[in-house]
């Protein structure tokens, strides 16, 4: 009998290991399991931004993109070409006729313009950026400076401007010229902006709540140019942040600007040309 027993016990004692090892296993196992579940929470919440529609009235066109332009004559612009090309930092929509819409709305009488630029200070090319309103009568014009590396710029419209006026709209161009003489055409961007006003619950939760969350709610409210000044301003105070640099790259993405979302973000406004 005790001959018998022996192999018995020697396979409980195997069996009983083998079952405290699973055990001992479980809790591992199931932990890259919870991180999955949470990176997928932290995806869904990602913030995207929720274009208003074009107002009503004649379409605004625009230029997102620099680039290349054929002259009157078919000479091609004196700017030589780069990837990315000179760029706005504004949503657009593309319609089924080839018209590029480029349109935003701010709530603040005197905005931040920002562009990805691809050229730099050392040459010798002119920057313009001019703000006219619906009659094209000019509001403000200046020199831009080009800055040190390619990179995206801010263009801020100054108290000694006028503010912009609610509920009206105001065009905008920014303008490089490569051409000395300007016989060749200019690349540029332009497009359109319109301020509007907020109910007064979203004001006061602007107004209480901290810049992250501010920037969310500019940008599910359709306020492009706040919430994209937020979070650069986010971005300039924490460079190394990579939370802050994935919302860049979410944002940017959510307005087909992916190839803009990881070029640098310069973090002074380049002066005024002389």
């Amino acid at each position: 009998m005790n001959a018998n027993s022996q192999p018995i016990k020697l396979f409980l004692v195997v069996a009983f290991s083998c079952t405290s090892l699973l055990v001992s296993l479980t809790p591992v196992l199931a932990k890259p399991t919870q991180n999955r579940s949470d990176a997928k929470t932290t995806v869904a919440q990602a913030t995207t931004f929720n274009q208003p529609p074009i107002p009503l009235g004649p379409p605004p066109g625009g230029r997102v993109r620099g680039g290349a332009k054929r002259g009157p004559v078919g000479t091609l612009a004196a700017c030589p070409p780069t990837k990315p090309d000179l760029t706005a930092l504004v949503p657009f929509t593309e319609e089924d006729n080839s018209v590029i819409n480029v349109w935003a709305q701010t709530t603040v009488e005197r905005p931040s313009w920002f562009f990805y630029v691809p050229y730099t200070k050392d040459l010798p090319y002119t920057v313009e950026f001019v703000l006219q309103d619906r009659d094209s009568n000019e509001i403000y014009k200046n020199a831009i400076a080009l800055p040190d590396k390619p990179g995206v710029i801010r263009v801020s419209l100054p108290t000694t401007a006028p503010a912009l006026a609610v509920n009206k709209q105001y065009r905008w161009f920014f303008t490089i010229n490569c051409d000395k003489q300007k016989n060749s055409p200019p690349t540029f961007v332009e497009g359109v902006i319109q301020r509007v006003e907020l109910n007064p619950a979203t004001v006061q939760e602007l107004q209480t709540t901290e810049p992250l969350k501010r920037y969310a709610l500019y940008a599910q409210k359709g306020i492009w140019y706040e919430a994209l000044t937020t979070l650069a301003e986010l971005r300039q105070k924490n460079p190394q942040d990579a939370a802050l640099q994935t919302e860049w790259r979410n944002l940017l993405g959510s307005i087909r600007l992916n190839d803009i979302a990881t070029e640098p973000l310069l973090l002074e406004t380049p002066s005024s040309a002389k």
